[in-house]
Parts: structure tokens; sequence; C-alpha cells
């Protein structure tokens, strides 16, 4: 049984690197994993902090030169970077190497596989779609910094609802259609349109509540948002 999780890099670094929360991160995966041998999870690492920041500078330096191409570049060197903190942390759990071609993995070695951007155009979360056609998983769990999916952004509009469920053409009403590097999303609009042709389930939860995330995993009651079938 394959988890495919979206792992937000507002929550692994909102900054800089959040040790105590990996550390607490980490043993929560290592108790999931040993509680059945059949399981096993993908994670696909966001940029953070530093991607926002390095891409900040990129654009203050060039302006209106700046090109989203190379801000996108920016922020996958991030991602990268992210992933291989988490991959070593996990030590013998994840043997293979980072995935950064999600369309070139053959094999899952080990109890973890750790991804991290590939290439301009889309965020991880496109990634980790991906990996979840790949290694035929149903769902992905998108973890961020936000607990529920709303109808707007609650900080421009006060007037926006959390919401529990939301169909994805509803919810391709609320992302749109175009990728805008370093944009906040609760779910990239490449990933949303390929998720939806595949019939995947996407929860959209708290990443840093890791009580909630036991929940998830566990099949029990949570807070969080479900995009697509029931």
């Amino acid at each position: 049984m394959t988890k495919v999780i979206s792992l937000g890099g507002s929550i692994v670094a909102p900054e800089g690197p959040d040790a105590a929360f990996i550390k607490a991160f980490r043993d929560l995966v290592i108790d999931y994993l040993e509680a059945g041998p059949e399981r096993r999870l993908i994670f696909v690492v966001g940029g953070g902090g530093p991607a926002r920041a390095w891409q900040k500078a990129y654009r203050e330096v060039l302006g209106a030169e700046a090109l989203d191409p190379d801000a996108d570049w920016i922020g996958i060197m991030a991602t990268r970077l992210n992933a291989q903190l988490i991959k070593a942390c996990l030590g013998h759990l994840c043997p293979q190497e980072v995935v950064t071609d999600p369309t070139a993995v053959e094999l899952f070695l080990g109890r973890v596989m750790v991804a991290a951007g590939w290439k301009p155009g889309w965020s991880t979360d496109y990634d980790a779609v991906l990996l979840a056609e790949r290694f035929d998983a149903k769902e992905v769990l998108n973890l961020s910094n936000i607990a529920k999916v709303y109808t707007a952004d609650p900080r421009l509009d006060p007037a926006a609802k959390p919401i529990d469920s939301i169909s994805w053409a509803d919810f391709r009403a609320i992302v749109g259609e175009e990728w805008t590097p370093g944009k906040n999303l609760p779910f990239d609009p490449v990933a949303t349109k390929k998720a939806a042709a595949l019939g995947l389930k996407v929860t959209c939860a708290a990443g840093r509540d890791l009580d909630n995330l036991k929940a998830i995993l566990a099949g029990q009651a949570f807070v969080g948002t479900t995009i697509g079938p029931a």
C-alpha cells in the first residue's frame, strides 16, 4: 500500500529548516511504517521559504527582465536541498537517491521514496500526481501551511469560507489554469488538471498538525479538504 504525500516546503523550511518539526515528523513516519510491512510512503518535497526568498532576490535584481523559467529553476533547487535533508533524516528507510524526474523512476526501493522538483512549468504537486500514477496510488495527501481550502484567499477576502469537500471542476474554478513560480495555491493548476484527468482524490491538510496527520493516515476523522471523487 503506497501513499503519496506532497510535503510543502513551508512546513519543512518556513524560513530555514525546522529541525524540531522534522524530527517529530520522522518519528511519526517510523511509527506508521512499523505498523504494517506493506506500507510505503512517497514524499515530494517543496521549496518553502528558501525558494521564495531566492526567487524574490532574483526578481529584485532583474525587475521586468526576470523570466519565469529561471525563477522556477531557483525554486526547484530549493526543493532538492529540502528533499535531500528529508532523505538523509530517514536513513535506511530511503536507500535510493532523491527522485528528480518522476517519469524516469522504475523501481521503488526500501520503504520511503523522496522526490523533489523536476523542471519549470509546475510545482512539486504535479510531480506528486505523476508518481501517484506511476505507482498506482489513488490519492495524494497535500500537506501545507493551510488547514483547509477556502472559496477564496482568506488573507484577501474576509468573506472566504472553508471547504470540506469539492469537485475537481469547482476547484479548478478557484485555482485557475496558469502556474506562476512562487504562487501560493492549495494545489497547483497543472497538477489539478492532471489529477482530475486521472480521477485521483487529493486531501489538503495542515502539515504541521501531526495529530491530524496521524488521523488521516489511520483513516479516521480529520480536519482538511477533500478534492475530487468522494
